[in-house]
């Protein structure tokens, strides 16, 4: 009889596995939680329990020399200032931070491996009460590169996540928490604030006025922005679907050529031609009329119609691209049968043509709409640097991610940079998952198979 741990517990429930091991683990396996590894070697499986034994041994020494020093100056954020000129070193609140999170990252991971070591010891205990031989390590390596060859092939890539990326987001998070920015920046000690960050982007002042204005005007433009790209993508690509239409190859080149060359090249292409020296205002003014101060710093909607377009320049080509493929497979058949009931051509793409298309590019459509809600660099490369009047450090044509640009790069506010990053993460992330939950792609999946 071999004995499978999965199938003793029901893997549907949580901690099913745990509360099967909790109720029917002999004293060998409870021991196997304090000290890794003893279970195994109990049941004379040498090499797994001196790797697990190893590991703790690691484990404790790791927050014995460092760990737990930083997990208490995570907190603490510091306690001695540093004076280059009575050569006190002093603490430095940003990196004992992120060491703190890498020693708490350590003790998650700690705490798997302790849960890894109370299951073994459980597996080999329940393999002897059936009367099994221990399980040789040999055994368990080939495992490691055929059922469980997931853990081997994932090993590596978690470990340089959770350092790479979990550990930044994390830090950039618990920023918002704290003073640090303008003054408050090292040598000088940081400190944790709670929420105030969040009450003064809120509360009436300089930084909840502009943060209004500029939040409105953000979530108009992702939405302008992202209909104009969706159907003016749509729409090209409708065009060029026509038979009627000529040398339809020919004219795809050119939407695909303005999508191929880099975008601040463009962007900057567009500074100049909507200047006052630019070609525009140099027929404005050949015609007799008076230069227009497309971008000046009270253009106001005129800078932000221009913005508009240049993102539908940018941005139009690459729709045209998917729904044109999409277009090319789509059943033809129901077209010639509503053409047959005599259906308007308005009326087969508003019932046919469109939910195909919505329906094939809704996950599109929603990364497109939180691109365009983070577009950093229309309005930095056309108006970048300029300071309107009733907005603190921001222009009127400013998204969050430029105004979370000028306050932290440019002015040292990066904590109330960081507490902007997260209203935008908790605004964006929900919507977009109510919308996709919401809409064709996920409800009526088997409706367009």
């Amino acid at each position: 009889m071999k004995f499978d741990l999965k199938a003793g517990a029901d893997g549907k429930k949580p901690f099913a596995q745990l509360r099967k091991i909790c109720k029917e683990g002999n004293w060998k396996v409870l021991l196997s939680a304090f000290l890794w590894g003893s279970g195994s070697l109990f049941y004379k499986e040498w090499i797994k329990g001196a790797v697990y034994l190893a590991l703790e041994i690691a484990f404790i020494l790791f927050f014995v020399f460092f760990g737990g020093e930083a997990i208490v100056g995570f907190f603490t954020l510091g306690t001695v200032e540093a004076n280059p000129w009575f050569g006190i070193e002093g603490d430095n609140s940003i990196i004992m931070m992120i060491w703190g999170i890498f020693s708490f990252i350590v003790l998650i991971m700690g705490i798997m491996l302790l849960y890894s070591s109370v299951k073994s010891a459980f597996a080999a205990q329940k393999r002897a009460e059936a009367g099994e031989k221990p399980e040789p390590f040999r055994r368990v390596l080939a495992g490691l590169l055929d059922k469980n060859f997931y853990k081997t092939a994932l090993f590596l890539p978690v470990i340089a996540v959770s350092m790479f990326n979990i550990l930044p987001i994390i830090f950039m998070i618990l920023i918002a928490f704290t003073n640090y920015g303008g003054d408050i920046v090292p040598p000088k000690l940081v400190d944790w604030v709670g929420f105030v960050n969040f009450v003064r982007l809120f509360n009436l002042g300089e930084f909840s006025s502009t943060f209004v204005k500029i939040l409105e005007w953000n979530v108009i433009w992702a939405v302008l922005a992202t209909s104009l790209t969706y159907f003016g993508g749509l729409g090209l690509a409708l065009l060029y679907n026509k038979k009627c239409v000529k040398a339809r190859g020919f004219f795809r080149i050119f939407p695909v050529l303005a999508y191929a060359l880099p975008g601040f090249i463009t962007m900057l292409g567009f500074k100049f031609m909507f200047s006052y020296g630019g070609p525009i205002n140099y027929y404005i003014k050949e015609l007799g009329g008076k230069a227009v101060g497309f971008l000046d710093i009270d253009a106001g909607w005129t800078a932000r119609i221009v913005g508009l377009l240049v993102s539908g320049w940018m941005s139009i080509p690459s729709f045209m691209l998917y729904c044109s493929g999409i277009l090319s497979n789509m059943n033809q058949d129901i077209h010639e049968a509503a053409i047959i009931d005599g259906a308007s051509a308005f009326k087969r793409f508003i019932y046919l043509t469109l939910p195909f298309v919505v329906f094939a590019t809704t996950p599109i459509l929603i990364s497109s709409f939180i691109g365009n809600f983070n577009n950093f660099g229309v309005f930095f490369f056309l108006r970048g640097g300029l300071y309107v009047e009733g907005y603190f450090l921001a222009s009127d044509t400013d998204l969050l991610i430029n105004w979370l640009y000028n306050l932290s790069i440019s002015n040292n506010y990066y904590a109330i940079g960081a507490a902007i990053r997260l209203v935008i993460f908790i605004s964006t992330s929900p919507i977009s998952l109510i919308v996709y939950v919401l809409s064709p792609s996920y409800k009526k999946e088997e409706t367009y198979q």
